[in-house]
């Protein structure tokens, strides 16, 4: 079994910055990518970043330059921070670790930018 479990988010005001975590347990030998997908109202669940075991990143094009997400494998943790927020950006964002090709999601953390 494979425990993913997210903190941060929460209300932003526009321009603002949010910062992600997101720490994986259990069955966790082999992870290949940790990362970030979002889900805004209405919509479908869209890739944010993703991170390699070796450090590679992916960025989605509407978060790229703002973004950083960084990784801590001895911790099997995983880091998102974003600048610049607006109203476009809130979602529920979703923590994903893939672990040896498996995929598993977080629970999801609420992340709204309104004044």
């Amino acid at each position: 079994q494979v425990q993913v479990v997210e903190s941060g988010g929460g209300l932003v005001q526009p321009g603002g910055s949010l910062r992600l975590s997101c720490t994986a347990s259990g069955s966790i030998s082999g992870i290949y990518f940790m990362g970030w997908y979002r889900q805004p109202p209405g919509k479908q669940r869209d890739l944010v970043a993703l991170t390699g075991s070796s450090g590679t990143t992916t960025y989605a094009d509407p978060v790229k330059g703002r973004s950083s997400i960084s990784r801590d494998n001895a911790k099997n943790t995983v880091v998102l921070q974003m600048n610049s927020l607006g109203p476009e950006d809130t979602a529920v964002y979703y923590c994903y670790v893939n672990v040896l090709g498996k995929g598993y999601w977080g629970q999801g953390t609420q992340v709204s930018v309104s004044s």
